[in-house]
């Protein structure tokens, strides 16, 4: 097997097979099918949206994890873009340079035909791209077993991506290695939040929207109480408290965004290297892979060795001559 140095690797999302598994973990067994009426026709339901918000994807989880075994060379993803669900990721994707391949049911509440289109695809681009190494198939479906098992007898390695519970066994056999879309590094942070917050159910609903009514009035109300409330205390100019408010919540957002970058890095590099140091060099490459626009000096370090420095709560650096390893550190201890 080609290492994650030299890999270039091609994605392909059967993505209708991931939101729709994704939506039956999350509510249960056929539940997509029972709401789908209710979610291509009644979208702004309060219900519905809700559910459809703790049961998204992190396509981003999905596309890091791919990067660890290369270069992506090609991320495509097939479904129907007109619907709905699917909608509201185009920008998610778009954003990660995901080609959109649209695909029209052939008639109402059919299947859309990705797998062969998918198939296809994989299959030409194996043909068209020499140096291709590494095949990510990203469905839990077993009419994708005939396609992994192709890609292995062309010589590429094949990664299976899929929701628990909703794979096929035979998949998982056929690929050359496999991996549950709730196991991936981030996924497991995202997911549990929408979790905590689902026990309201059945004839909790109407609770709900009792709730929910009255909140858009203290919020229209609070300006004008504002005048005796906390706010004022940090700042008798309101204009100049938004400007600073601003400019620190960007800067937190951003040395936010860039530990749990370095995080996921370590995590995933670390589960390809049993031996839990791992070179400084490669974990930047790593970084870089997930997010091109990482670059330390642009974040005030001079060297990214610095910048690890600067995040020892989570990661230890060990250098030694010229040597620069680098781990996760145990949050245990």
């Amino acid at each position: 097997m080609p290492t994650s140095q030299n890999g270039r690797v091609a994605v392909y999302l059967d993505f209708d097979n991931i939101v729709l598994s994704q939506y039956d973990r999350v509510h249960g067994r056929n539940a997509f099918g029972r709401d789908r009426q209710r979610i291509i026709e009644q979208t702004n339901d309060p219900e519905i949206s809700k559910k459809l918000r703790e049961a998204v994807v992190d396509v981003g989880a999905i596309i890091d994890y791919a990067s660890s075994f290369g270069t992506l060379v090609l991320t495509r993803a097939y479904a129907d873009w007109s619907s709905p669900v699917n909608a509201d990721y185009r920008s998610q994707l778009v954003s990660r340079a995901v080609d959109l391949v649209q695909l029209f049911p052939a008639a109402a509440y059919a299947k859309n035909g990705a797998d062969i289109r998918l198939a296809v695809d994989t299959v030409e681009d194996m043909f068209r791209l020499d140096d291709l190494t590494h095949v990510v198939i990203v469905a839990g479906d077993s009419d994708y077993v005939p396609l992994a098992q192709r890609c292995k007898r062309l010589g590429r390695y094949v990664v299976g991506i899929g929701v628990a519970g909703s794979t096929a066994k035979a998949l998982t056999a056929a690929c050359d290695e496999f991996a549950m879309y709730d196991s991936l590094p981030g996924v497991e942070q995202i997911s549990q939040e929408p979790q905590a917050q689902r026990p309201r159910r059945g004839r909790q609903t109407s609770e709900r929207r009792e709730q929910e009514a009255p909140n858009p009035q203290p919020l229209e109300d609070e300006p004008k109480k504002g005048a005796s409330t906390e706010p004022v205390e940090v700042s008798s100019d309101p204009t100049a408290d938004a400007v600073e408010t601003i400019d620190l919540d960007d800067g937190d957002d951003l040395e936010t965004e860039m530990t749990g970058l370095l995080i996921r890095a370590l995590w995933l590099s670390q589960e390809k290297d049993d031996s839990g140091w791992l070179y400084s060099s490669a974990v930047k490459q790593q970084m870089r892979r997930m997010d091109p626009s990482f670059n330390e000096k642009s974040l005030g370090f001079r060297s990214f060795s610095d910048f690890l420095k600067s995040r020892s709560d989570v990661a230890e650096l060990e250098e030694s001559g010229h040597e620069r390893l680098v781990r996760l550190r145990d949050q245990s201890a």
